[in-house]
Order: C-alpha cells, then sequence, then structure tokens
C-alpha cells in the first residue's frame, strides 16, 4: 500500500530552511499565469506549481507550517511542492505507477476525494447562516444569568502573614503595591495580585466562597485554600455575556454540516446494500442492533406503562 505522504515531510521542509541558505528557486514572472488563469509560482522541468497547488498543500501539511511566518510558510510549502514533483517523476521513471497496487491506491484517493467534495459542495454550501443564527438564539435563550468576578489577591504561607498584611491594607496601604512585593503566586504578583475576570467554578470552591461574598472594593479576611492564604479584594462583578454570533458562527455552521453528512450517510445507507463479510465486523454490528432493538422495545413498553423510558447505553 502507498501511504499518504507523512506530516514529517513538512517538518522536513522547515528544518531545510531554518537550517541552510537555499536559494531562491529560480522561477517565472509573479504575473505569469497558465492555461486556467491559475498564477504559477514556481516550474519543475518546465511543469507549472500553482497558487491552486499551493492551497491544495496547505490543506495536507499547513497544520505543520502554521507557525512560521506567512512568507517563510509559503516557501515552505512551495519546497513541498518540488519535493513532491521531483519524487513522482522519479516513481513515473521506474514505472511504479503502472503497478495494480497503485492503481488500487488512486482508485481510494478519488473516492475519499469525491467523499470531500460531496462535503464541502453539497453539505457545508448547504448550510445558511440564517440555520446558524437560529440555532445560536436558541441556545442563548436557554443560557441562565451567570455572574464572573474580577478580584486581585495576595498569596503567602502562612495565617499570621496574611493577617499581617491585611492589617497594612486596613491602614490605607495599596493592595496592589503590598501583593507587587509580597505574593508568592508568581503568575499574578507582577501585576498587584490581578487574577482578571473569572466565572464560578474557575477557582478552588475556599476561594469562590469568599469572593461571592465581598462588595465591589471590599478586600476579604485571610482565606485558607491547598495553596496557602489569600487576601482576596473584589474589584468587580458583573453578568457574564455570551459570545457573539461572529464569535462562533463557524463554529455551529460546521456542527450543522456535520450533522447533515450524518443524515445523508443514514439515508445513503438505507437505500444501499451492504453486506458485512468479515466475522468479526458481522458480529460487532449485530450486537449493536441487538442492543438497539432491546432499547427501542424497552422504550416502547414504559411508554404504554404510562413510565419514564429507561435511558440506553451506547
Amino acid at each position: 500500500m502507498y501511504p499518504v505522504m507523512p506530516n514529517k515531510r513538512a517538518l522536513a521542509v522547515i528544518a531545510v530552511l531554518a537550517a541552510t541558505a537555499l536559494p531562491v528557486v529560480p522561477g517565472i514572472s509573479a504575473v505569469a499565469q497558465d492555461a486556467a488563469g491559475d498564477k504559477v509560482v514556481v516550474t519543475v522541468d518546465g511543469k507549472p506549481i500553482t497558487e491552486a497547488d499551493l492551497k491544495l498543500a496547505e490543506g495536507e501539511v499547513g497544520g505543520e507550517l502554521a507557525q512560521l511566518p506567512g512568507d517563510v510558510k509559503r516557501r515552505a510549502l512551495a519546497e513541498y511542492l518540488i519535493d513532491n514533483q521531483l519524487f513522482a517523476n522519479a516513481a513515473e521513471a521506474a514505472k511504479l505507477g503502472d503497478t495494480p497496487e497503485f492503481k488500487k491506491y488512486v482508485a481510494y484517493l478519488r473516492e475519499r476525494a469525491l467523499r470531500e467534495q460531496y462535503f464541502e459542495k453539497n453539505l457545508k454550501a448547504s448550510v445558511t447562516e440564517d440555520e446558524a443564527k437560529k440555532i445560536y438564539n436558541a441556545r442563548i435563550a436557554e443560557m441562565k444569568p451567570e455572574n464572573e468576578f474580577s478580584a486581585r489577591h495576595i498569596l503567602v504561607d502562612s495565617e499570621e502573614k496574611a493577617k499581617e498584611l491585611r492589617a497594612k491594607i486596613a491602614g490605607g496601604e495599596d493592595f496592589a503595591k503590598v501583593a507587587t512585593e509580597n505574593s508568592t503566586d508568581t503568575g499574578s504578583k507582577k501585576d498587584g495580585g490581578f487574577l482578571g475576570y473569572f466565572g464560578m467554578g474557575q477557582m478552588v470552591p475556599e476561594f469562590e466562597a469568599a469572593v461571592v461574598k465581598l462588595q465591589k472594593g471590599e478586600v476579604s479576611e485571610p482565606v485558607k485554600t491547598q495553596f496557602g492564604w489569600h487576601i482576596i479584594k473584589l474589584e468587580d462583578r458583573r453578568q457574564k455575556q455570551p459570545p457573539s454570533f461572529e464569535q462562533v458562527k463557524d463554529t455551529i455552521m460546521n456542527s450543522l454540516a456535520v450533522r447533515k453528512a450524518q443524515e445523508k450517510s443514514a439515508e445513503l445507507r438505507g437505500k444501499a446494500k451492504v453486506e458485512y463479510v468479515d466475522e468479526g465486523i458481522k458480529k460487532q454490528i449485530e450486537e449493536q442492533q441487538k442492543k438497539q432493538a432491546e432499547a427501542l422495545e424497552a422504550a416502547k413498553k414504559a411508554t404504554e406503562q404510562g413510565g419514564a423510558a429507561p435511558a440506553s447505553k451506547p
């Protein structure tokens, strides 16, 4: 079987670019176009590599190059495609493209590519913003109001030290200054103990319980947690705002596309004749179908008796 070119290839390209001063691969003018109007980026033995090719390569190995600056990433993709073409040429010369194994692999890749195209062109493209907005609005309507808090804290090792520092603050010393000079929490002390905004469940229970009782601007008595002793000052309390539609639109639309794919899969399977020949797979399918039938029967009986249907196991 011919495996897909591994993403390690992309990492190798990065290593070459970082460790050597390779000259820019000679190409044609940036305004050059191929017959289809796709801009040519570089040629290999006269064969063009285009912007569309770069886009396809990015879909395959782009995740490995995500941290690179844009221009370096673009060149890495070009180098990847150059090597891809050179090795393909070498494989052709060795007549590897004529083997039954290769032809079977190409047929598999064709089916996979068609599946991906169907998902993109027929399913994902059918999802509308209006559908996504309906789901967004329904979820927002279901959300219960939540408070979030903004606070500073000072963390020390003993109750005595905490009481000493609180007395200084009560006497007029600036909380942030005392935190910077005394807190053992290295993550917040440089910002005067500032923790930013946080919601319920994000802090340990003892800390959270103390914060909830405070009024804006109030400083707590020493609070013990697993980390030590805290003095807490509540900076602000507000109602947590839900994410905007734009922030979650892509996630919702992708979820809708996946749901449509699942529905389409069920429809197509219902029309197709699928026969499991492998005995191991066949047995698993039969057991799954048996469990589903038992769960449906139990739900039916519970409904007839006026009771609640038991939860089915996956």
